[in-house]
């Protein structure tokens, strides 16, 4: 068989200030076609996995540019348009094509596109025709359309959150999709609306329970793959919420009345879906009465990965002002403060104007006194079975409180984050983190406790204080569950 492989993608903070343009993609993964190395990225599962089959099948694969943006603000309607049109020119030159695979996150918004990912596979079905196979893999924090769902034969979605299993997903998609290509399967989706804003932390119940249910009920029945969509509730657009997604071969009946069964669950679980969240004072206040060590604390409102800015001194400023010591955070994106530090150069001690640059939700900048106690160029760290970018970082210890500075926006997914640049995490007291969820697969190993603190931020979950102007009411949270949930669950 002829398999084409490409991908484009970024999750869209519609409240964050922070610009996405050519270049964000170009900084955070460019990979043209055929540069991509043998190791996964966390976004490039499916062409791995297809190079595996290609491999051990001898299928032809054909590779198109993967290109992905750090989570910022709506991309630029200059850059969608290069990267549909390039996407669309590399797939025209491929064809004829039996597969179509495409990896992509669900929650892209452009300035003139509210819904990216269903208009390229809108625009990719009106190339290939009715009869090639088009799967995508998406990110589980997406906005499942009808557009996508009408115009792809398969969507699979990873199913954890910390996202650990996007390789896993990956090969399943790839199987599905060649079996669909060979007759052997004949896919139909159907998808559930739960009128819900929510987060879903899958290593705790309900959500791990029911994350195994989905797994158990594949592969029985007639049916190929059950996916949570969590929505990504920063994404001011209609469909914004979450839904349950079923594929079932053939039967169209079987895929819905799963879904709206699997659906009611999910709105069964509301209010319990993540771990409890504190406030700054008082995630600090509890973690400094527990006599063990580490504890972590996330610093969820400043999460780079939901578009936040990550340059926050909101915590910082409030350990300094407390003479905190043995207490440990990042990474503080700070390009300029990264550079200030190189050019003195290691064990340097300087004035530093440091964070609190992008706007409101970055709070103060800070002028500290630092020692400069780690340098490096090109750093990157591990999440999964993938790396990101960290770019030029530089380790600087105020006072008690050491942090790692860096110039490429990223959050926090490893503890070699730190120890990389000679930050200990193990005797810290405080280890604080700017990441939401990701960071717990890493983190959680070493942590006495672990707190989630929503201070303030440009990614604050308290979605009623955010002013959507294009969500679709009613919905939970925003209404009161007898009016959220009043119409019976559909498509």
């Amino acid at each position: 068989m002829r398999i084409f492989a490409a991908g484009i993608g970024t999750e869209t903070n519609s409240f964050s200030p922070i610009p996405t343009g050519i270049d964000s993609f170009r900084e955070y993964l460019w990979f043209e076609p055929g540069t991509h190395p043998a190791e996964a990225h966390f976004f490039t599962g499916p062409l791995v996995a297809a190079r595996a089959r290609a491999q051990r099948e001898g299928h032809e694969l054909i590779e198109g540019l993967h290109a992905f943006a750090a989570p910022a603000g709506p991309t630029t309607a200059r850059a969608w348009a290069e990267l549909r049109e390039r996407l669309l020119e590399e797939l025209a030159a491929a064809l004829p094509v039996d597969v179509v695979l495409l990896s992509l996150h669900g929650a892209m918004i452009a300035e003139d596109c509210a819904d990216c990912e269903g208009d390229l596979l809108a625009a990719v079905r009106a190339r290939v025709g009715p009869k090639t196979i088009v799967a995508a893999e998406l990110d589980p924090h997406c906005h499942l359309t009808e557009q996508m769902r009408a115009n792809a034969d398969l969507l699979v979605l990873y199913k954890e959150y910390p996202h650990t299993d996007t390789l896993e997903r990956a090969h399943e998609l790839v199987d599905l999709a060649l079996r669909a290509a060979s007759g052997a399967i004949r896919p139909v989706m159907a998808m559930a609306d739960c009128r819900m804003l929510a987060l879903f932390h899958t290593p705790r119940e309900p959500v791990r329970g029911f994350v195994d249910r989905m797994k158990a009920l594949e592969g029985r029945n007639g049916i190929l793959s059950v996916s949570l969509a969590h929505g990504f509730p920063w994404g001011d657009v209609a469909d914004c919420t979450a839904k349950v997604l079923v594929i079932a071969d053939h039967d169209a009946n079987r895929a819905q009345e799963l879904a709206i069964s699997l659906a009611r669950e999910v709105r069964a679980m509301r209010g319990n879906t993540t771990e409890p969240v504190l406030g700054l004072e008082e995630g600090l206040a509890r973690a400094l009465k527990s006599p063990r060590r580490p504890i972590v604390i996330a610093d969820t409102a400043d999460n780079a990965g939901g578009g936040a800015p990550s340059d926050s001194t909101f915590m910082l400023e409030r350990m300094l002002a407390l003479g905190l010591e043995d207490v440990c955070l990042g990474p503080l994106w700070d390009p300029v403060a990264v550079r200030f530090c190189h050019l003195a150069g290691l064990g340097a001690r300087l004035r530093l104007r440091v964070g609190g640059k992008v706007g409101p939700a970055s709070g103060p900048p800070l002028d500290v006194e630092a020692e400069v106690i780690g340098l490096a160029r090109g750093a990157v760290q591990r999440f999964g079975t993938g790396r990101t970018r960290l770019g030029d970082v530089a380790a600087i210890r105020i006072g008690g409180i050491e942090v790692l500075l860096n110039s490429i926006r990223t959050q926090a997914f490893d503890p070699a984050l730190f120890t990389d640049h000679g930050i200990s995490v193990h005797d810290k007291k405080l280890v604080v983190v700017k990441s939401m969820q990701h960071f717990y697969a890493g983190f959680k190993p070493l942590a006495a406790e672990v707190l989630w603190v929503n201070g303030p931020g440009a990614l604050d979950q308290d979605f009623t204080r955010l002013s959507y102007r294009h969500l679709r009411r009613p919905i939970w949270p925003l209404d009161p569950p007898e009016v959220a949930f009043a119409d019976a669950i559909g498509g």
